[in-house]
């Protein structure tokens, strides 16, 4: 089985540019992160100020209502956690990978 075979570094344009506007759909960046947000549905108010806040369109809505965070494309930044106006958070930020150690 063959692997894909990625671009090398004498493909990529001077300076890293990206010259087509609207294509950060094609790049899974999720990898990226360290810590990433956990979405407590029974807390959410469905204000989206995480939706309009996440600099990576991450925020998944259906009828105006939030529905899931899309992890393929989240960076972890956190803004949504820190945006969230809701008295019991809707959006928490956790380590990557589940609770670091020692925490229960």
């Amino acid at each position: 089985m063959s692997k894909e075979q990625k671009p090398g570094w004498k493909t990529l344009t001077r300076g890293g540019l990206i010259l087509d506007a609207g294509n950060a759909d094609e790049y899974a960046t999720g990898g990226w992160r360290v810590k990433r947000p956990e979405w407590i549905p029974d807390n959410c108010i469905h204000c989206l100020f995480c939706w309009v806040y996440c600099p990576d369109s991450s925020i998944e809505t259906k009828d105006g209502k939030m529905t899931g965070i899309d992890y393929e494309h989240c960076k972890g930044c956190g803004i949504c956690a820190e945006v969230c106006p809701a008295k019991e958070k809707a959006i928490v930020m956790e380590p990557e990978g589940g609770k670091e150690d020692g925490d229960e």
